[in-house]
């Protein structure tokens, strides 16, 4: 995993929206207090932001936006297609586990 400087995170979000258009998204959040909890699992990925005025990341899914107030690092695994997935830490110390995947293509039905 590599880490993503702050001052990088809205350019960042902008160059990842658009590579992962047409991917699913599986969101798992971990921290002591909650243990480990599945928000999403192979929702549409719709677009990924910064705003750093009021210091929230933003993964907007088909059907759900998970908000990160105030996150504190950006963990990007890479592979030669692109990111495959991020580790976004927030300020309260929880572990928002964003993973990335081709949707499931199934063959087409066989006419009698």
């Amino acid at each position: 995993m590599k880490s993503v400087p702050k001052s990088q995170w809205t350019s960042f979000c902008n160059q990842v929206t658009d590579a992962l258009t047409g991917l699913r998204a599986e969101i798992e959040v971990a921290s002591l207090d909650l243990g480990d909890q599945v928000q999403a699992k192979s929702l549409p990925i719709l677009g990924i932001t910064y705003d750093h005025k009021s210091d929230v990341f933003e993964i907007a899914l088909e059907g759900l936006d998970h908000l990160i107030r105030r996150p504190e690092s950006l963990m990007v695994m890479d592979s030669p297609t692109g990111v495959t997935s991020m580790l976004v830490v927030d300020w309260d110390a929880v572990r928002h586990v964003i993973r990335f995947k081709e949707p499931l293509m199934l063959p087409a039905p066989q006419g009698d």
